[in-house]
């Protein structure tokens, strides 16, 4: 298979103007393949050859202009178009194309639960060719009219309004001009609840056997879509520019959302089947601002060539958790009173969930800028590695900062123009600049070239002292003591920053550790070399970037530091507490701060923290990087020790069911650390955590793969649970199981499912993939390491970017952390086969892995 160049892009779109593609989809003609027959109308500007493209089971014919073609000369996924006479033509293909089990192209999906099935696209960067024919390149913008033909009892959904005609037929409204990787179809027995909005027609749609899981968060999914509907329409001139908008939670689906207009498709685990977290459900809520504001940012205005990927997602993450934070709903929510934000701290679960994504893969090998230089995505292939942390962490953050510096006005002045001057159209970086500098006297370029075209982590360090002589204070303030403050930064871009000063808390309400709030003041970097004096004592803490508006790791200075291992919990503000707790996680990442130390001060303050997001933000990095890849082997019996008294402690702390939301997540990690199997069997026995929750689905199989990981359960007790739950998600909890189970033959079974059978769903490969590597059992899975590399890449070959990217992120051996590991998988890098979405994820886990290596040696010579 050809991947599109950019260059071929540019060069197809100088020749062609594509007006409409009428599509007919039968997807009735079994559970292998599915038929489509595709017209496209276009214009050839001047004579000359080019190609389309189509990924056919067969082809069955072509023809243009009424003329027949040759099937045979199809080229992998090409087909050429040879000798075009400028003008007006017409191209036919009639094709049976493959159903996907890997999430790409038309997905296919049988419900275990009922033996539904359900079908649904995903088309992103070049998959609509596994679904109809196309001229297939986001500048290439057509109306797209298509007609499906669906079994009986089939609902069908599209971009636009779906009718149904009788006996299986629907006929999709025609699109405004989109782009070929935004068409949309989802097609099955779906459970749907309707509502109108503003005068267009809203949908919520899952499949049956989750009916009553969609139908109790119903009101809260609607009130959310229709708020934030409102609010978008506050901010951007433009209005909505589809006729309707439907929001589909499809099963198996790999990424969190796609934001194809008029459709937005979710995974189905945002229908929640167990207990969830306030957070979960805050981010469930910022999943569908993001999509939303996509309707805008791409859809609207879409990229010319995907070196301006960042144009889509950067300002939809960015756009997403600000515009959460700013809507009110017309009823109560949780505990939340009508007219008030739901969620009045999305940049908190950012701070601490997101932005951590961006820092490190900015500092990886496979780092980039923001808005790469387009020779640095010469093709499709490479365009698909830029949808990572610094395309949406790293550019939302580089767009609060902007934000900060040039003015929310000056700024939505600046985005309503690009919309005006580019909708239904395509633009590049160079248009965004031009028309935010429109709006604005500030140099929008020069920051540009500061903060979207280059690369890596600046560094801001406090440095605090007594002026020499003493200086008086402003105003004749603060007893005449002063302290001077001094920021330097490693790196090279300019920082506007709010610096928060914070004194010991006095009085009874205080306590120990208590911190309170002196003063925040704004200060640029770098600054013009002159330290700044301000009144007073030395505050017990200074922390550079509160309030998270900028992108930068930050360094404390010594006391500071000391405050705040005796006092991070008594900050008062929950996002000054994940800027913290970010410096934190750096320095140990960076060798900076023992693990040990990381683990004592998440024992010490996340019984006292308030925030979800923080505490979940927290456990997960102590559990997944600090204990099992961080800690030396003769410290983690401690260590782990460690983390399981912490979650006891949380478990203990809410047994008056006051905070039920910290408790599931105590329940959570205390499963997944524990050592010993017997309180996690009687949980499972008595079917209740004691004091609660009680266990749900989720718990249930939580429990169960813990206890396979200890050898304490086997395949019949699986088998029992399957049987209980034969749902989707209790087969990949089996899956998931049986992988993780301590014998040789369970390893081997998993390793034969994961590369030799081929037959996995992208879900049910994900599954096996986190049960097969588990801490503790080396001795078992040592002999897979080396056989990791070759066979991955021949995975990779045969199955795609899907499963290559879920193979390189979930069946890497994480947890061999060792010199030899990582000298096997920097040779495998020399492989030739490696395709491109393998080779990026195996760079990023590489570099992860010398890093590990270099926190362990930097805690064994410490010692």
């Amino acid at each position: 298979m050809s991947v599109l160049t950019r260059d071929e892009a540019q060069t197809r779109a100088q020749i062609l103007d594509v007006e409409r593609y009428t599509i007919a989809l039968d997807l009735t003609t079994g559970e292998e393949t599915f038929d489509s027959r595709t017209a496209i109308r276009f214009t050839a500007r001047a004579a000359g050859d080019t190609f389309v493209e189509v990924k056919p089971a067969t082809l069955r014919s072509i023809s243009l202009d009424g003329h027949p073609l040759d099937p045979a000369l199809l080229d992998g996924n090409r087909y050429p178009l040879t000798a075009l006479a400028a003008g007006p033509h017409e191209l036919h293909i009639d094709a049976a194309m493959r159903y996907s089990r890997t999430g790409e192209g038309m997905h296919r999906f049988t419900d275990p639960t009922d033996g539904e099935s359900y079908v649904y696209t995903q088309l992103f960067m070049e998959d609509v060719q596994r679904v109809f024919a196309a001229f297939d390149q986001p500048d290439l913008k057509s109306v797209f009219s298509i007609d499906v033909t669906a079994p009986e009892g089939w609902t069908v959904l599209g971009n636009g309004v779906a009718e149904h005609a009788g006996e299986g037929r629907w006929t999709i409204a025609a699109t405004p001009l989109v782009s070929t990787y935004l068409v949309a179809v989802a097609a099955g027995p779906w459970h749907s609840v309707t509502t109108e909005h503003a005068g267009l027609p809203f949908g919520i749609h899952c499949r049956r056997s989750l009916a009553p899981y969609l139908d109790a968060d119903a009101d809260e999914i609607l009130d959310i879509t229709r708020a934030l509907y409102d609010r978008y329409h506050e901010k951007f001139d433009e209005p909505y520019p589809f006729d309707s908008y439907d929001q589909a939670f499809v099963p198996e689906f790999n990424a969190g959302a796609m934001e194809n207009p008029g459709l937005v498709t979710f995974r189905d685990e945002f229908v929640y089947r167990s207990a969830v977290t306030d957070t979960e459900r805050q981010t469930r809520a910022m999943v569908i601002a993001h999509e939303m504001a996509h309707m805008w940012f791409g859809d609207l205005v879409t990229l010319t060539w995907w070196d301006d990927i960042w144009l889509n997602e950067s300002f939809a993450e960015y756009m997403g958790y600000q515009t959460l934070t700013e809507v009110t709903l017309p009823r109560a929510l949780n505990s939340v009173s009508a007219g008030e934000s739901p969620f009045p701290d999305t940049w908190v679960d950012f701070g601490v969930a997101r932005k951590g994504w961006g820092y490190d893969a900015d500092q990886r090998p496979s780092t980039h800028p923001v808005a790469p230089d387009p020779d640095a995505v010469p093709d499709t292939a490479s365009a698909l590695l830029n949808f990572d942390g610094i395309s949406y962490a790293k550019g939302a953050s580089a767009l609060r900062q902007l934000v900060a510096w040039l003015g929310e006005k000056d700024f939505l002045a600046g985005i309503n123009t690009h919309f005006a001057r580019h909708k239904f159209a395509n633009a590049t970086l160079a248009d965004f600049i031009d028309n935010l500098a429109s709006a604005t006297d500030r140099d929008v370029h020069a920051w540009a070239e500061q903060w979207l075209r280059t690369t890596g982590v600046d560094t801001l360090t406090a440095e605090i002292a007594a002026p020499e002589p003493a200086a008086p204070a402003p105003n004749g303030n603060g007893n005449g003591q002063s302290w001077a403050l001094a920021v330097t930064r490693d790196g090279s871009r300019p920082h506007r920053i709010t610096v928060g000063t914070y004194d010991h808390a006095l009085g009874a309400q205080g306590g120990p550790g208590r911190l309170a709030l002196r003063d925040r003041f704004e200060l640029d970097v770098p600054g013009d070399g002159t330290p700044t004096i301000r009144p007073g004592r030395r505050p017990a803490l200074v922390v550079l970037n509160d309030g998270d508006l900028t992108y930068a790791k930050v360094r404390l200075d010594t006391a500071s530091w000391d405050t705040v291992l005796t006092g991070l919990s008594g900050i008062p503000d929950a996002l000054t507490r994940a800027v913290v707790w970010n410096t934190a996680r750096d320095m140990v990442r960076d060798a900076e701060l023992p693990p040990a130390t990381y683990l004592a001060a998440a024992r010490t303050h996340l019984p006292h923290e308030t925030d979800l997001a923080l505490v979940q933000g927290v456990l997960s990095f102590a559990a997944g990087q600090v204990v099992d890849r961080y800690t030396i082997p003769e410290d983690l019996p401690a260590a782990r020790a460690t983390l399981t008294d912490l979650c006891r402690d949380l478990i203990r702390r809410t047994e008056d069911g006051s905070r039920p939301g910290l408790r599931l997540i105590a329940v959570r990690h205390f499963i997944d650390a524990a050592t010993q199997p017997d309180t996690l069997r009687t949980w499972l026995d008595d079917g209740t955590v004691h004091g609660g929750p009680e266990l749900d689905p989720e718990l249930r199989w939580r429990i169960l793969t813990r206890l396979a990981v200890l050898g304490a359960t086997d395949e019949a007790a699986i088998a029992t649970a399957l049987a209980a739950d034969p749902s989707a998600t209790g087969r990949e909890g089996a899956a998931r199981c049986r992988a993780a189970l301590p014998t040789a033959e369970a390893k081997a079974a998993a390793w034969d499912a994961l590369f030799t059978d081929d037959t996995l769903s992208n879900y049910l490969f994900t599954a096996t993939a986190q049960g097969f590597w588990q801490p503790g059992q080396e001795e078992l899975t040592d002999d897979y390491v080396a056989r990791f590399y070759p066979d991955a890449i021949a995975l990779a070959a045969r199955r795609g970017p899907a499963i290559a990217e879920a193979a390189g992120r979930y069946a890497f051996p994480a947890y061999a952390v060792d010199p030899v590991s990582l000298g096997t998988g920097t040779r495998a890098l020399e492989d030739p086969d490696l395709i491109p979405a393998l080779r990026r994820k195996l760079v990023d886990q590489l570099d992860d892995l010398r890093r590990a290596l270099a926190v362990r040696s930097a805690v064994a010579l410490a010692d």
